[in-house]
């Protein structure tokens, strides 16, 4: 037996075993597309669909199983059109994925204390505030109208933004590395229908980029101070302190070699 048939050998024992660990990353990874992008209610119709189908056939109800022939193609569309909204998130999502890195840390983030301070401020004068950390997506195509400012962070200059009645204030500031690359940016809003009516255009935008992208918006109310996160499509409203620092910790990209947060409290 020559080498090839050695190698031919031993890939036809452990092919089984490279099957069922690939069906099960995609498998994993096909969960975490539907649940981050709502998506559920999508298998949720079809396994509604399919069971109506499934009685008619075994308890051969041919009008039904009529019925369900002569309507399937106008189901077909009406699924697609109901659930346009999820399903071009699913196909975003896809797109997104770093499918061969499932723990990269791809850049240096050293800006949480920085924004979360300035959050806290604000949130105490009833200061509005807009804050989007990016992940992996350019948000070229989300984020528009701002005004490039490619400053460093800091807890000072964010609070300068927000407090007063700037032209940059009602909009969005785009953080990434440390720095502040635009302000005054409009984001998409929300397409969710049954969004809460106490959220105001700030909540909205921020859910609308969680909609279509992965990054992770931080937002103050006027009128009541809470402080939220937008990621993966879900609006978390009024968290802690703790409880923010924890999920942004868990969430942005993070260089091992820096420290994930950096004391910027005493800036002003």
């Amino acid at each position: 037996m020559n080498a090839y048939d050695n190698l031919i050998y031993i890939y036809n024992s452990i092919r089984p075993i490279i099957d069922i660990a690939v069906l099960a990353f995609l498998l994993y990874k096909a969960y975490d597309i539907v649940i981050k992008t709502q998506g559920i209610q999508i298998i949720r119709a079809i396994i509604i669909i399919s069971c109506i189908y499934l009685v008619a056939i075994l308890l051969n109800l041919k009008t039904i199983l009529w019925i369900l022939s002569i309507i399937a193609p106008g189901i077909l569309v009406g699924f697609a059109v109901i659930f346009q909204p999820e399903l071009r998130k699913i196909i975003l999502r896809i797109g997104q994925k770093d499918w061969l890195n499932m723990d990269k840390k791809k850049e240096a983030i050293s800006s949480i204390d920085a924004v979360l301070s300035s959050a806290v401020e604000l949130s105490k004068l009833k200061r509005g505030m807009l804050v989007v950390f990016t992940r992996n997506t350019p948000l070229k195509d989300y984020a528009t109208d701002g005004t490039p400012l490619n400053a460093d962070l800091s807890s000072s200059l964010l609070t300068t933004i927000f407090k007063h009645d700037s032209p940059l204030h009602d909009g969005a500031t785009i953080i990434q590395g440390g720095k502040i690359l635009l302000a005054g940016c409009y984001l998409p809003l929300s397409g969710q229908y049954d969004i809460k009516k106490i959220f105001g255009t700030r909540h909205r935008a921020a859910l609308g980029l969680a909609e279509v992208t992965d990054a992770i918006i931080l937002t103050v109310s006027e009128e009541t101070g809470a402080i939220s996160l937008a990621y993966d499509s879900k609006l978390h409203y009024d968290l802690t302190e703790e409880q923010i620092v924890e999920i942004l910790n868990k969430e942005l990209p993070i260089d091992e070699k820096k420290p994930l947060t950096e004391d910027t409290r005493n800036d002003e």
